[in-house]
């Protein structure tokens, strides 16, 4: 948290679920003193030093805001992302706030997805001795997502504050012994996948799960109308020599 003066605002982050105090900063509360919070504009929290009775207005925040008795700090719990924002404390007895703080809900993050990026195979983009990969990680926002060759990092995307899904490729060698992973990360956490070469980069040149989809249809349809023509073949054969045995006794008689 950077701190930088009574007047200056303060930075706080937290992860989503955690619980967070801002504190007044005021030593102990006076019997004449009225300590308010607000978020924005909007006042949320109150309390009043001469009976310790406690208000709360802002129903974003319904059961989750507590105030300290002799300070008026302020806790957030079950953080959510929408608590972002500016907060700001206010004594009765004091013209400048007693605290102003930036506060930063971070989302949660997805543990990273690695498959096999068959589109790539089945176009023949892709060399022979390689294998193509993708990293990917849905519904992310504030984040980066990158490729580690053991502690180097190769590659990496970043999001700012939209919500969208994100994929970082990669291509190995399929006897690349080498250790590979996946992070996804933000200023609080970050998630970690390894690669397993041996069971994403086999070589199967022709298997139908390594093809699109489109691919994997047409090669299905193909073999359908292989084996039709091939019973019509012999249907035709089977009854021309019918015909012809038929032939065959009736001149006899």
């Amino acid at each position: 948290m950077g701190v930088f003066g009574v007047d200056e605002v303060k930075s706080v982050s937290v992860t989503e679920r955690d619980s967070v105090t801002l504190n007044s900063d005021d030593t102990e509360m006076q019997r004449d003193d009225l300590i308010m919070w607000t978020f924005g504009l909007v006042l949320i929290a109150k309390i009043n030093g001469k009976d310790n009775k406690r208000e709360f207005y802002d129903e974003r925040f319904r059961d989750r805001l507590k105030l300290v008795d002799q300070t008026g700090s302020l806790s957030i719990t079950n953080t959510r992302t929408t608590d972002s924002g500016l907060y700001k404390v206010t004594s009765s007895r004091r013209e400048t706030p007693l605290n102003t703080f930036s506060l930063t809900v971070y989302a949660r993050l997805p543990v990273p997805v690695i498959s096999r990026d068959c589109s790539l195979s089945s176009s023949g983009t892709s060399s022979n001795q390689s294998c193509s990969l993708l990293c990917s990680v849905l519904n992310v926002s504030d984040v980066t997502l990158s490729w580690y060759k053991g502690n180097s990092l190769l590659s990496s995307i970043s999001v700012s504050d939209l919500s969208i899904s994100l994929s970082l490729p990669l291509e190995v060698e399929y006897q690349d012994n080498n250790t590979y992973s996946c992070v996804i990360n933000n200023p609080m956490s970050n998630q970690t996948t390894h690669l397993d070469i041996r069971k994403l980069c086999h070589t199967c040149p022709v298997c139908i799960y390594c093809c699109g989809s489109t691919e994997a249809v047409i090669r299905l349809v193909l073999s359908a109308l292989v084996g039709v023509a091939t019973v019509a073949v012999l249907v035709y054969d089977i009854r021309s020599r019918s015909l012809q045995q038929q032939k065959s006794q009736s001149n006899a008689d």
